[in-house]
């Protein structure tokens, strides 16, 4: 029951919560710290447990929980979880206990609704990392995405109705595709052997003409797309970074954008080895588009969550060039993209929230000169900075420069554009940087440094990013059992 419990305890913590909220918000604080702190725990003993350095029975998933839902149109509560969806819950928790601790102070208002919210979001984003049901998944799919209209819609900023409104759309167009992909694949499989299911591991090579495994493809490509996003489905992104409150920013960036790519990871090319095959220079020109395209708006953005909301298309590019180039080193780099790209922008957004609070605006254009009045958080949104444009020595450059060798042994020209958006990174981080902490203090600025609460979390990103820097082999061990059981479907 473990695997219903780290989707359960979630759902049961935002409801404590909400009950909390009117009346105590520091309970309630409390109470979904702590229900978090357990879930931790719970996914940190099945690391302990985990076969990482042999095929696991199962399809490749050492703990599996089913039961019956919906028999008459097998549909079933069917979880599962290898070394690749144990990172991702691990990445969920981590990221969402420090989405907590940084929006202590931020929300005043509906404290108990907000923690609701956000605590549905991680429900609904580990149910998509363990379902192996795909009515299932897109069940999580939408569990995901109603809190997280609530949380930009009631807890953002100045324009937050559109750009909920705005995100809710295009997520939930994507969604729909999705849903008729998956309904017409079960129907496939149906005819093709006479059992309706709904059940990944059962559909896994379901024979089907060409055209419509390319339309089936296409329409689970769109829907996580949109999710990663992917060029041209990205333009709902900057809006809802900018309007949404400090932990629904760090939710999008860190955990629901991983969604997407988790999707085209497990979904979206062993479900459709031979159509994906087909569709991969395709997407890895688009890959390599976003990566140009989001470095240079970047650098047009005077708003600084726009900013940084610009480089997660640009850096979530190479996870799409990784994903279809579909070798051992490029999915390994996309593994690592996952997990860096989450905590450094995570970090990022907790640090522009930071600032923001201080300061009353995120104008690029009025900031400038804050290392002397604040010289702890120059320090970090330096080395978060320098995280972003993949300096060596900080898990982001490993993810880069293993998607980079892995494509360039398949696509050598689309590889070399891609590298050209790493000397992009470059320029735009440290543009970042100067224009916000150096240079003249025209505003005279006189703001309080980091606390004690913002060091331990920034700081922890950064141990981590660190670590992954210089050891990023037990990330690689744990992904490597799922990596080739995915690598063996598509090869038949």
């Amino acid at each position: 029951m473990i695997l219903p419990w780290l989707i359960g305890l979630p759902v049961l913590g935002g409801l404590a919560a909400l009950l909390l909220g009117t009346h105590r918000p520091r309970a309630a604080r409390l109470a979904v710290l702590l229900v978090l702190s357990v879930d931790l725990a719970l996914a940190l003993s099945l690391w302990s447990k985990a076969p990482f350095g042999l095929p696991a029975a199962g399809g490749g998933f050492f703990v599996e929980f089913s039961a019956p839902w919906i028999p008459r149109f097998g549909i079933s509560l069917h979880l599962g979880i290898d070394g690749l969806s144990l990172l991702m819950v691990l990445l969920t928790l981590f990221l969402g206990i420090l989405s907590v601790a940084a929006s202590w102070r931020e929300i005043e208002e509906r404290v108990g609704f907000f923690h609701l919210n956000l605590m549905w979001v991680l429900a609904g984003v580990i149910g998509v990392f363990l379902t192996l049901d795909l009515f299932l998944l897109y069940f999580f799919w939408e569990l995901m995405l109603v809190p997280m209209y609530f949380l930009i819609g009631v807890h953002g900023h100045e324009r937050r109705v559109f750009a909920a409104l705005k995100f809710f759309i295009f997520t939930q167009v994507g969604g729909l595709l999705m849903l008729l992909s998956i309904v017409a694949l079960a129907a496939a499989h149906a005819r093709a052997t006479g059992t309706l299911t709904f059940d990944y591991l059962a559909l896994l090579g379901t024979p089907m003409g060409r055209t419509t495994a390319t339309l089936l493809m296409l329409g689970f490509f769109v829907g996580f797309a949109v999710k990663l996003p992917a060029f041209p489905f990205h333009t709902w992104l900057p809006d809802a970074h900018t309007e949404a409150p400090t932990a629904g920013s760090v939710l999008l960036a860190g955990l629901l954008l991983k969604t997407g790519a988790y999707g085209l990871l497990r979904f979206v090319v062993p479900l459709f080895p031979a159509a994906a095959e087909r569709f991969a220079p395709a997407a890895m020109t688009l890959g390599v588009i976003g990566i140009l395209y989001g470095a240079m708006l970047a650098f047009a953005q005077n708003d600084l969550k726009r900013f940084v909301a610009y480089t997660s298309v640009s850096h979530l590019g190479f996870v799409l060039l990784g994903v279809f180039a579909w070798n051992r080193l490029a999915l390994q780099g996309v593994v690592m993209q996952m997990i860096c790209h989450g905590l450094s922008t995570g970090a990022l957004f907790m640090l522009v929230g930071a600032l923001g609070e201080r300061t009353g605006t995120r104008d690029l254009r009025r900031l400038g000169g804050l290392w002397a009045a604040a010289p702890r958080m120059g320090a970090l949104g330096l080395v978060l900075a320098m995280a972003s444009l993949g300096l060596p020595g900080l898990g982001n450059f490993v993810a880069e420069f293993l998607v980079l060798a892995g494509a360039f042994r398949v696509q050598p020209g689309l590889t070399i554009l891609a590298a050209i958006g790493l000397v992009f990174a470059a320029i735009y981080a440290l543009v970042l940087v100067q224009r916000t902490f150096h240079g003249g203090n025209a505003e005279g600025w006189k703001i309080r440094d980091l606390g004690r609460r913002e060091l331990v979390i920034l700081g922890s990103v950064i141990v981590v990013l660190v670590w992954l820097g210089f050891h990023p082999q037990p990330v690689l061990d744990a992904a490597g059992p799922a990596l080739a059981r995915l690598e063996s479907i598509v090869a038949g």
